[in-house]
């Protein structure tokens, strides 16, 4: 933390010496990073300024916006005048200098501060609001230093996607989290409004949708909130009871919006610059509409297999009838392109035994299911293009024959080829995968240069091909984020990472000169009251072995945040101790950490476990048909009779459809591998559990890290000892324990289960924290 304070002080000390300069010689705050900055003499002062709009046509609404966000960030509310006599004026000029950068000038704006007047011109009615993000950006202190910047974004889609299916957010929540993005000139709002666990748009054709579907019973993503809020301490996982209804000795949780709440909400998204997408899921995840509505399923008997949910039944035409209706009543609602029809996650299993599947397959001349899907999402496209929309789908509706004309969103970075597919093909394509922009995912809260040095322009990629790149997207998925401020914590700091992503020329980024901007976007997103995460704490692993005496070191990247621990099991507070420095111990101790802001607010906790250890000793690998001293294959043998080891490790695939790594052996055996490193082999896939076996050969005595991380369970034992434990269903997460360990061979075991498309990986550092090469390490 104080080299953190020092670096920050330096900077600012610079700054100050400098005086005005040009912009490559003075660091610029805003976020995203503008192409050009020029900075002047003096300051414009915001004490007796006033906003004015002239004859710019929705120039009024650019101004609401204005005022507003300029309350909340100075607390002035400037007055809006008429004519051109304020001192802050807007103007749009739809042929305005495409020279301001980038393959597509639409989005560009110049910003011009003087001590007496600033003028934002923008070519489009949103390029004028990025302009404004700007302008707002540089008020911090009532005060706006002089300045001249061109700017334009690198791409046309830059979105953020919230889903409102898993849990529910009102009407004024969902316009907070849109005016926070169109700060940082996010232009896409992609509105995930129907799943399996709730409907939530009013279709009047079909009011059973939200008299029925919109509510529920408690599910286990809602048991799961309650249980981690008792468990992290954490009031934000607790389900709202603004949320709660009572229906006679029922309690039930949901809520919907009703047309006119779309309107509202479309309509304040406008005023922000940004265009909402809709997506309404098909054929799967589509559960809460076939409970609501009959004659939609392919069998009276509705709801889960191994995986996933029982989708539409695209051989009945009440089915199509039903789709059709429904998209019928959207499309007025969204004045916009796109819409989104989801198509992933589809459980094909049903329309293998039904008639009217079959049927469908048979009179089409096709040949399976994936090409019924094909065909079902080919149907919709073509009544969408008929009422003047684009589609977007996730990228499964590329399996089974895409169209010309639908936009692909690529989410599953264990299908990489999709993309070259659909680019090839000549389709746009949006990049959001779930690695590093599902913000969601816990695995992915704080990893600011993860996101930031994403590049989603593959260089294999012709140039014809990258040009169908449309932008990136950042996702939100509500199944244990049941409050607005969960949803905010998760979306920030990461969403100003992302937005540099999408805006900024890759010739143009910094990531030292981004992570120079944190300390005064923070501030920033303080006096918005934006719960904000304080970026997670490092210097320390899980579990940390020593043999004599360890230290522990905690590094914070907010300075203005304040560090307390417990040893002894509580959750620490803010009257616990403070973390000033390294702190030695020279017996097991358990430390809980936890990081407050400047008010006080609570971030999540962190532990990190001392373990006082001897080394532990190797082992002598035993061939049993060598050895005669009666051993068992595998065991100890203090005799050379250990046979000739071969590099790598085995792997051995069991048909394994449950979610515990000790039972994984119970099951069948599918196939046997060999592999260079602890990974899924090529070929597994479906219902996944391994167990990979063999040595590890240490060179020396000493600590030794392992880094496991998978999606879903894992756990690492060596010689026996349960080192890492992951045995939990869980989005891609990392553990890292430390293991005192004695030269020579070690065996180890790692188990891993998935059902959908997981990872596995495991990092190795020796003693001097240096990254250890499998082709040396394993044997088996």
């Amino acid at each position: 933390m104080k080299s953190i304070r020092l670096y920050v002080v330096a900077l600012f000390a610079s700054v100050i010496s400098l005086g005005p300069v040009q912009a490559a010689e003075r660091p610029c705050a805003i976020v995203p990073q503008p192409q050009h900055v020029s900075w002047q003499t003096g300051s414009f002062s915001l004490s007796q300024a006033s906003i004015s709009y002239g004859k710019t046509r929705n120039g009024r609404e650019a101004a609401l916006w204005l005022q507003d966000m300029t309350r909340r960030v100075t607390g002035r509310t400037l007055p809006i005048v008429k004519g051109d006599k304020g001192t802050i004026r807007l103007a749009i000029q739809p042929d305005g200098d495409s020279a301001a950068g980038g393959d597509n000038p639409r989005g560009s704006y110049t910003l011009h501060v003087t001590d007496q007047l600033v003028s934002v011109t923008g070519t489009d009615y949103p390029s004028l609001v990025n302009g404004l993000a700007s302008l707002v950006q540089l008020m911090q202190g009532g005060k706006i230093d002089c300045v001249e910047i061109t700017d334009a974004p690198r791409f046309a889609w830059r979105g953020f996607h919230l889903d409102c299916s898993r849990h529910f957010y009102t009407k004024e929540e969902v316009e907070e989290i849109i005016r926070l993005a169109s700060l940082y000139k996010m232009n896409r709002f992609h509105w995930h409004l129907t799943d399996d666990q709730g409907w939530r748009i009013e279709i009047k054709r079909y009011p059973e949708l939200t008299a029925k579907s919109a509510w529920r019973h408690f599910n286990y993503q809602d048991s799961t909130c309650m249980r981690q809020a008792r468990l992290q301490d954490n009031p934000d996982l607790l389900i709202p009871a603004s949320k709660l209804k009572i229906e006679g000795t029922d309690t039930l949780y949901g809520g919907f919006y009703t047309q006119k709440d779309i309107k509202e909400v479309v309509a304040f998204a406008k005023r922000c610059g940004v265009e909402v997408v809709p997506e309404i899921d098909m054929p799967g995840h589509e559960l809460a509409a076939i409970e609501a509505v009959p004659g939609i399923s392919c069998f009276p008997e509705i709801g889960w297999g191994k995986v996933f949910s029982s989708p539409l039944c695209p051989g009945k035409e009440t089915t199509l009838e039903f789709c059709r209706n429904v998209w019928k009543e959207v499309f007025p609602l969204f004045p916009y392109g796109y819409v989104h029809i989801g198509g992933d996650e589809v459980a094909k299993d049903n329309w293998k035994k039904c008639p009217d599947c079959q049927k469908r397959i048979a009179d089409n001349s096709l040949k399976n299911e994936e090409e019924l899907q094909s065909w079902f999402i080919h149907e919709m496209e073509k009544y969408i293009n008929a009422h003047g929309k684009k589609m977007i789908g996730w990228d499964e509706i590329i399996e089974g024959g895409l169209s010309q004309t639908s936009t692909v969103m690529w989410w599953r970075t264990w299908a990489p080829m999709a993309v070259a597919e659909a680019t090839a093909h000549g389709n746009d394509v949006i990049m959001t995968p779930g690695t590093p922009l599902y913000f969601s995912d816990t695995s992915n809260l704080g990893k600011l240069s993860d996101i930031y040095n994403y590049e989603p322009v593959d260089s294999s990629l012709s140039a014809a091909q990258q040009q169908h790149i449309l932008g990136i997207q950042a996702n939100l998925w509500g199944e244990h984020i049941p409050t607005l401020a969960r949803a905010l914590y998760l979306l920030y700091p990461n969403m100003l990472a992302a937005a540099e992503l999408a805006w900024t020329q890759p010739g143009e980024k910094d990531y030292q000169a981004f992570y120079g901007k944190l300390n005064s976007q923070l501030t920033l997103l303080h006096q918005l009251g934006v719960p904000y995460h304080i970026p997670s704490l490092t210097g320390f692993y899980n579990v940390n072995a020593f043999t004599d005496k360890g230290t522990l070191t905690v590094n914070c990247e907010d300075p203005s945040a304040v560090v307390r621990y417990t040893t002894d099991g509580t959750f620490p507070t803010t009257q616990s101790p403070r973390y000033d420095g390294p702190i030695t111990v020279t017996e097991t101790t358990h430390f809980i950490l936890r990081t407050f802001n400047a008010d006080g607010r609570a971030d999540e906790m962190a532990k990190a476990d001392f373990v006082k250890q001897a080394l532990m000793p190797a082992v002598m690998p035993c061939d049993s048909t060598a050895c005669k001293n009666g051993h068992k294959a595998g065991g100890k043998c203090a005799k050379a009779c250990a046979p000739s080891l071969k590099p790598g490790l085995q792997t051995v695939w069991h048909d394994f459809a449950g979610v515990d790594c000790a039972k994984i052996d119970a099951a069948p055996v599918n196939a046997t591998y060999t592999t260079p490193t602890v990974e899924i082999p090529d070929g597994v896939k479906g219902d996944i559990g391994l167990i990979i076996t063999g040595y590890i050969d240490i060179p020396a005595d000493g600590i030794y890290t392992f880094g496991l991380k998978s999606d879903d369970g894992s756990w690492l034992k060596i010689d026996g000892r349960m080192v890492v434990n992951g045995n939990y269903e869980q989005s891609p997460t990392e553990r890292t324990a430390q293991q005192a360990l004695a030269k020579g061979l070690h065996r180890i075991e790692v188990r891993y289960f998935d059902h959908n498309g997981g990872m596995l990986r495991m990092n190795v550092l020796d003693p001097e924290g240096k990254l250890m090469q499998p082709d040396t390490l394993y044997r088996y």
